[in-house]
């Protein structure tokens, strides 16, 4: 099994069938616009802790179809109270900061790293990365962000400080990627937040051809 080295000069990605069982595919490079694009276009994405960057193109994908998110009794009741004021890029910085903060079981430090911080925030800039906010009281009380190309959103990472909060800001968001024909949301790996959301593992070949499917009026 070979791990691929990306050449600073160069943004060209290996094929995705080249990565390794638990879907590392190559490491290496840098996190500029331009090859964060090329990756996500690729169904690709970089996570890891320490440099090197790493890579992955895991097969199965998690994935969740908009037309197929799967909304509970409780989680309704919460949407209809408007317990929480839903917003979409109105705290960028806020969002990813607090997702970086976040302590997740099994893991030692954030992969949300300083690095991470300051390239997609200026994928942000650029229009292509999200942010979505959920406020009670005027507090940022949870939320998301990721990369939205064409018909296809890439799930980064969300955080909750109360209870639904996240959840509340996911299922809007996702209401709303389908009102603008968005037909592909990645998830890359299994949680089980959002598997009781809907989301669903489908082979690696699937996933790239509905990709690419997603990504059609995408300038490359």
């Amino acid at each position: 099994m070979t791990i691929h080295l990306l050449k600073s000069d160069q943004l060209l990605f290996p094929p995705v069938e080249d990565a390794a069982p638990d879907g590392l595919l190559a490491m290496g490079g840098d996190l500029s616009v331009a090859r964060l694009l090329r990756a996500y276009q690729a169904g690709i994405f970089p996570w890891y802790s320490h440099p090197p960057v790493l890579w992955w193109c895991p097969d199965p994908r998690f994935v969740l179809f908009p037309q197929k998110l799967r909304i509970s009794k409780s989680m309704r009741q919460v949407l209809k109270r408007q317990q929480f004021r839903i917003t979409i890029n109105e705290a960028f910085p806020a969002v990813i900061e607090h997702c970086s903060q976040i302590k997740r079981a099994g893991q030692w430090g954030s992969w949300i790293t300083r690095e991470m911080i300051r390239a997609y925030t200026l994928l942000h800039q650029k229009g292509y990365a999200y942010s979505v906010e959920a406020w009670q009281d005027g507090m940022l009380a949870g939320g998301l962000y990721g990369v939205w190309l064409g018909k296809a959103f890439f799930g980064e990472s969300m955080f909750s400080h109360f209870s639904n909060a996240s959840k509340a800001a996911f299922i809007t968001f996702v209401q709303y990627l389908q009102n603008e024909g968005v037909r592909l949301i990645d998830c890359q790996v299994h949680t089980a937040h959002l598997a009781s959301l809907g989301a669903e593992f489908i082979p690696r070949a699937e996933f790239q051809t509905l990709l690419r499917d997603a990504l059609t009026d995408v300038v490359r």
